[in-house]
């Protein structure tokens, strides 16, 4: 896909706690109708919309975070009581500028590609002083610990930008730890940030094993 193809102007699902990378796949279950009405109209376009996380809760138009990512569908079912089922993959990230007011259900926004065009290329596979192995052994007693079930082995096997993303996407992080591996450009950067998030999380899960 061609970078001129991405439109500056898109439809945003807003959702708390789906952080949303490139070269990550995430499910959607749309029941919504606002959503089922984004979904139909990206269907007949570019199927491309956005994801981005709401800061809030408050009322059907909260306030979101200005850094989301732009997204294809990959996949669509529609199940017998009108919920859509989908796949969407991720492309690009993107800066939020403006809501734009269109007669629709759901919002719409424009948005800048430009601070993220290395989403585009092919990433580093290798950063220096860096331990993958000792990485993954910390997500593995994180996910462990999470009582979550992860495939370890198919995991070890993605480079280094899809095991750092996909594992952002995946873990019962905060909105505000999601948030700032999202808005994070380097990938040496992501990965210290990563590491701290788990070694955060997994203290504050011994120490509330404590006290319980």
């Amino acid at each position: 896909m061609k970078k001129i193809d991405f439109p500056n102007t898109i439809p945003i699902f807003p959702l708390s706690k789906a952080i949303f990378f490139p070269k990550t796949v995430l499910p959607l279950n749309i029941f919504e109708d606002r959503y089922i009405q984004l979904i139909n109209d990206c269907m007949k376009e570019n199927r491309m919309f956005g994801m981005v996380q709401p800061k809030n809760q408050k009322g059907m138009s909260p306030e979101v975070y200005k850094i989301g990512c732009l997204g294809k569908i990959v996949s669509f079912n529609e199940t017998d009581d009108k919920r859509f089922i989908i796949s969407l993959s991720g492309i690009i990230r993107f800066r939020i500028k403006n809501e734009i007011k269109k007669d629709k259900l759901y919002r719409n926004f424009e948005v800048d590609y430009s601070e993220f065009l290395h989403d585009l290329e092919v990433q580093k596979n290798e950063v220096a002083d860096f331990d993958k192995k000792s990485l993954l052994n910390k997500i593995k007693i994180f996910f462990k610990k999470m009582d979550y079930a992860i495939n370890f082995n198919e995991l070890s096997k993605l480079d280094l930008d899809q095991l750092v993303n996909t594992v952002s996407m995946i873990s019962p992080f905060s909105v505000e730890e999601k948030q700032k591996l999202i808005e994070t450009i380097k990938i040496e950067d992501k990965i210290k940030i990563l590491d701290e998030v788990i070694s955060f999380n997994l203290l504050d899960f011994e120490e509330n094993k404590t006290i319980q």
